[in-house]
């Protein structure tokens, strides 16, 4: 990078300029799993969610050139401002068209509002600044009444024919792993997933819960320093790493025809998986799974229960995850955002106050046991010895 950005904004149009090898993907969960520190990602992601974002910070890209709009303006997706918190700078709505002119390992440069490949300019777009992001953010969120309205209409009108999922037995697949009596963790990769994960270690490390990865949410795990038990979902954007973690791999299949295309990748990878059917999104059968397996308590990392995760999901309803939810009820728990729950330590007086009194313990027990003492003595006597003096 010639000029770095710094302070999580980005500098004047002008006088910006950051050059290195191009990713291309219209997918971003795909593209992610192929980039390198310093590269520079070209995605065609109209409103960029969160989760994506952080993927790509995690990733130490050099910039981000979007094809399509970061932020519409249909609700306040953060992907934008989480990639310049983070000091990554976001040239914004280029043009499809950028994509036929631009393959992977190119090495392009950004100047200002321009990208160029070969010194031959190729595509203008939008540098987004803080401001401008902080200013689209505020007008989608008065646009939320209206999609919220349209949302609650849409899951309303699927209820009915997701009723299945209430009502009637899953055709389980069957699992080496044992549910009964256990916890179930299942974790999705949401906004905040990793540090909500790493707040509940001491659980996990306690309690030894079934470890569930959805898609992504295993390369979470692996992240935090676990190991999954179990990955399910459509292995769209779970890595080839966790997939060979030997973890065992459920594949969701979809109810209305059987159609399941994450079968396929593993048999591009030489693994096997079972199947399970059901409605519903892939988290949502996780948690049924765990739930009809008999678990004793599911514990839910990163999923998803608000409009914006939703809409970021690119769902218009969320009848599924309603009904689940109603299903399994007071057996689910929601670690969701627990990591901004409570974040202090102890205040400094509290360490002093230990100090003080371990000293105070320590006095006491030399003075009123002279055994100890005798015994501490016997022990320097024998390392005198030891050591021939």
């Amino acid at each position: 990078m010639d000029e770095p950005v710094g302070s999580g904004a980005v500098q004047s149009v002008r006088a910006f300029r950051v050059a290195g090898i191009v990713r291309v993907d219209r997918r971003t969960k795909h593209l992610v799993q192929r980039l390198g520190r310093g590269e520079i990602a070209l995605i065609c992601h109209r409103d960029l969610d969160g989760p994506c974002a952080q993927s790509l910070v995690s990733r130490g890209v050099a910039a981000v050139v979007n094809a399509e709009t970061s932020i519409s303006g249909k609700y306040p997706n953060l992907g934008p401002e989480i990639l310049l918190q983070a000091g990554i700078p976001l040239l914004d709505d280029v043009g499809p068209a950028v994509l036929d002119e631009i393959t992977e390992d190119d090495r392009v440069e950004i100047v200002g509002d321009r990208l160029y490949l070969d010194g031959a300019l190729v595509a203008q777009g939008n540098l987004l600044t803080p401001e401008a992001v902080r200013q689209r953010l505020r007008a989608a969120k008065r646009n939320l009444n209206t999609e919220l309205r349209r949302f609650v209409q849409n899951t309303m009108a699927y209820v009915g024919a997701e009723q299945g999922l209430l009502f009637e037995p899953s055709q389980l697949p069957v699992l080496r792993t044992r549910f009964e009596g256990r916890h179930a963790l299942v974790v999705v990769r949401g906004e905040r997933c990793l540090e909500d994960l790493q707040a509940i270690r001491s659980y996990v490390r306690e309690v030894r819960p079934v470890l569930v990865g959805v898609d992504g949410g295993a390369d979470v795990l692996l992240e935090a320093g676990f190991k999954p038990h179990i990955i399910i979902g459509d292995m769209d954007s779970v890595s080839d790493r966790a997939l060979r973690s030997g973890a065992e791999l459920v594949v969701h299949a979809y109810a209305h025809d059987g159609q399941a295309p994450g079968l396929a990748r593993l048999q591009r990878l030489g693994l096997q998986g079972a199947l399970f059917r059901s409605l519903g999104t892939s988290e949502d059968v996780a948690m049924l799974m765990a739930f009809e397996k008999g678990a004793e308590l599911i514990v839910a990392v990163g999923t998803h229960s608000s409009l914006v995760d939703f809409l970021e999901k690119a769902r218009g309803g969320m009848a599924s995850t309603f009904l689940v939810r109603l299903k399994i009820g007071s057996s689910l728990v929601d670690a969701k955002g627990v990591s901004r729950l409570y974040r202090g330590g102890p205040p400094p007086v509290y360490m002093v106050g230990l100090l003080a009194v371990v000293a105070a313990t320590a006095a006491m027990i030399f003075a009123w046991a002279p055994q100890v003492r005798g015994y501490l003595a016997l022990i320097a006597l024998k390392v005198r010895l030891l050591l021939g003096r």
